[in-house]
């Protein structure tokens, strides 16, 4: 069977780790840039070529994969690319970039006959390492067909989102909830504090019992924001999840008031949880 040959360029916290996978993959022959030495040693002891510039990487490659900083990193990146492309070329941007930015780039590679997939990934570093990234990939099937291969040997779990742009907006959806989850957590934490708990301890807690429940994606089964029927499977299921939820937050809020703590988050979501949840 033929080598996939795959360019990567990037080779930061997150990209080190992909690229290695990589490396490590039997149909796949690789070739990394990075502008700094370090890892590019460390890639070629894994097995991978080193290239010495991005055209040179470019003119070896079927499939280029991309993760560097931000857009302007990648439209370099991808001018580059472009002035030695060929046909056959797939583009994969893993960097997270603007909502408008894939479709833009994958215009402008399409006038050099080469296919643009946006392809963010989720899982940090630890998930790189391991192969356990989720990859959100959005793109024509063409363009995700040539990319695939190369996407499953660094992550567990590839999803089509749809057309070029739709990776990211699946993974800006995927971190909107992180960061607003992370804020909460911070709430928490000042709430128990005031209360005299540990916190080290909280977070043991947390972390054991979202291994269990699945955290927030517990909820996320159904197909549609819309409301539910009283005659709906879900709305027993998620008007129990209310009516506990509800419970619990109109205790954590009167326990902050009598602590003289500011719990914005929590007034918010038990003002929002019924209508959010459907019900």
């Amino acid at each position: 069977m033929s080598q996939l040959r795959v360019g990567f360029i990037g080779l930061g916290n997150i990209g080190k780790p992909m690229a290695l996978r990589l490396a490590g993959a039997d149909a796949i022959d690789l070739t990394v840039y990075d502008v700094a030495s370090g890892p590019v040693a460390e890639l070629e002891a894994a097995g991978a070529a080193a290239a010495d510039s991005v055209a040179s990487l470019a003119a070896c490659s079927e499939v280029i994969c991309v993760m560097v900083r931000d857009d302007d990193q990648v439209r370099d990146v991808l001018g580059e690319i472009l002035g030695v492309a060929g046909d056959a070329q797939t583009v994969v941007i893993h960097s997270t970039v603007s909502p408008a930015t894939p479709a833009e780039l994958a215009d402008t590679a399409a006038r050099h006959g080469v296919k643009v997939v946006d392809a963010p990934v989720s899982g940090g570093a630890m998930g790189a390492t391991d192969g356990t990234l989720a990859i959100m990939v959005g793109g024509t099937d063409e363009a995700f067909a040539a990319a695939r291969p190369a996407l499953e040997a660094m992550g567990s779990l590839v999803t089509h989102a749809g057309p070029i742009g739709a990776g990211t907006k699946m993974k800006l959806a995927r971190n909107l909830m992180h960061f607003v989850a992370f804020t909460a957590a911070t709430e928490a934490q000042r709430l128990a504090e005031a209360a005299g708990l540990d916190l080290v301890e909280l977070g043991k807690v947390v972390r054991h019992t979202d291994a269990i429940t699945g955290g927030p994606g517990a909820i996320m089964h159904r197909a549609t924001t819309a409301p539910l029927d009283q005659d709906d499977f879900w709305y027993g299921v998620f008007d129990h999840v209310r009516a506990l939820g509800e419970k619990d937050l109109t205790f954590a809020i009167e326990l902050a008031d009598e602590l003289d703590v500011d719990v914005p988050m929590a007034r918010e979501a038990l003002a929002r949880l019924g209508k959010g949840l459907g019900v």
